[in-house]
Order: C-alpha cells, then structure tokens, then sequence
C-alpha cells in the first residue's frame, strides 16, 4: 500500500492530464496562467478559467475509456461475472463487489507499469524537465509495452490487414490505433477461455443433481436450487475465491 501512496494523482489519470496539457500548450500562450483572481471594483472577486483547464477537463472524461482498453480490467471483471453466473447465485456478490474487486486487482497487476510512468513521465513532468507533448511520449512506452506482452499476434495481424498497413516490421512498430483494438479482442478471447473453464466444474454438479433428481421423479424441483449449495461448498473447500484471483493475476505476469 505504501508503494501506491507515492503518486501525486491517480495512475490511470496521468495519460489523460499529460493528453490535455499536450493538447492545450499548443492553444495558450506561454506563462499564462491556468486560474487567476481580479477584482470586480465592488468589493468582490471575479475568477478566469483558461483554456488549459478546459482541456484538461475535457482529457479526463476518456478516463473510462483508457481502464477498459489499456488495462487489466476488462479480464479481471468478465472472468468475475461468468464465475458469478456459473456459481447461479443470483446477483451474489453484486455489481458493486465485483468492481470493487476488479478495480484494486487491476492496481495491483498494472502496478509495475503505473511505477514506471511516475518515474520516466510524470515526475520529470512535474519537475518541469519535460514538456507534455515528450511526457505523454514517454508515458506510452510501458504501456505498449505490457499490450505487446498480452496481445497476440493474429489479432494484431488481423486489425493490420484491415487497415490496410503494409509498413509494420515488428509488433513493437504497431501504432495505438491497432494495437488498441487487438489488446480487447485478445482480452475478450482470454477472459471467456478462464471463465469456460471455471463453468465446468458447477456444469458437471448441476448435470449430476438433475440427473439424481430425474431418476428420483422429482422432476417438479428445480435442479439449480439442490445444487447451488453443492455448488458453493465446492468452491469454499477449495479456497475458489484465492484461487481465482491468483490465476488472474498470475496471467498477467507470464511472459
């Protein structure tokens, strides 16, 4: 916990500002500043907005967007909602639990790539070594670099083939604009093959329940309210919980 106290803003935030600021530098002038104060002759005070914060403002609402198509998340949060679904608990845990989950796992595994865009973007940003055009350039870099690592090359050849882009040597050439969609396809394809394999287990309980419970000629009982606690008692001898956010975040740190 001590190591996620040491940024100044939110991790995920830090492209988005350094997007802004880079977007803003080149529309006000130098020097200018970003909120200033001046009397209104009557006692009161009038305040100015520049254009930078607008921006910047503006930067921000892709927030969402960059969790969802840079990062761990998109995994981490389907594979935890078909594990709910195989587990036919209802909304047990509900929206607000999983997120919450998914959301401190994609800290947790995006760590490593938070810490270098703190070291190599944003305190030399703040320290005024870099302007937020270099900045925003050199916060890019780990996260390419951790797409690279989790994208397969059939999808980035796929999104290459599409557009048409004959002049890409080697992964790492790959601009934003495919790498981006090919990073969400992969994941997609990820997520739905560990939640497949979390579902066969509760199948094959749900399978030997209604088959019991045919032979019985209790056909008038529904077999998902008999195996659902069949179901949960699997998964707490088993620690399913642990496990699963282990694999989870495990998957993220094979090479």
């Amino acid at each position: 916990m001590n190591r996620l106290l040491r940024f100044p803003v939110a991790p995920l935030g830090v492209i988005a500002v350094l997007l802004g600021l880079s977007i803003s530098s080149a529309h006000a002038a130098p020097g200018i500043e970003a909120f200033t104060v001046s009397g209104n002759g009557q006692g009161g005070q009038t305040y100015t907005v520049t254009i930078q914060v607008l921006a910047l403002m503006t930067a921000l609402t892709v927030l969402p967007a960059l969790l969802l198509s840079m990062t761990s998340f998109t995994r981490i949060m389907i594979v935890l909602a078909i594990l709910r679904q195989a587990l036919g608990a209802g909304q047990t845990p509900n929206n607000q639990v999983l997120l919450g989950i998914s959301l401190f796992l994609t800290l947790f595994t995006m760590l490593p790539v938070f810490e270098q865009v703190n070291e190599q973007a944003l305190q030399p940003y703040l320290k005024e070594q870099l302007a937020p055009g270099a900045a925003l350039e050199r916060a890019s870099v780990p996260f390419r670099r951790f797409m690279l690592r989790q994208t397969r090359e059939v999808d980035l050849e796929v999104f290459a083939r599409i557009s048409g882009r004959q002049d890409i040597a080697s992964p790492e050439e790959t601009p934003f604009s495919l790498l981006v969609p090919a990073f969400m396809t992969s994941e997609l394809k990820t997520a739905f093959q560990m939640g497949f394999l979390l579902f066969l287990p509760f199948l094959i309980i749900d399978l030997v329940v209604a088959t019991v419970l045919m032979s019985m000629g209790m056909m008038m009982l529904s077999p998902m309210i008999v195996s659902l606690p069949f179901k949960l008692l699997l998964f707490v001898l088993v620690d399913g919980w642990v496990l699963v956010v282990e694999t989870l975040a495990a998957s993220f740190f094979v090479e």
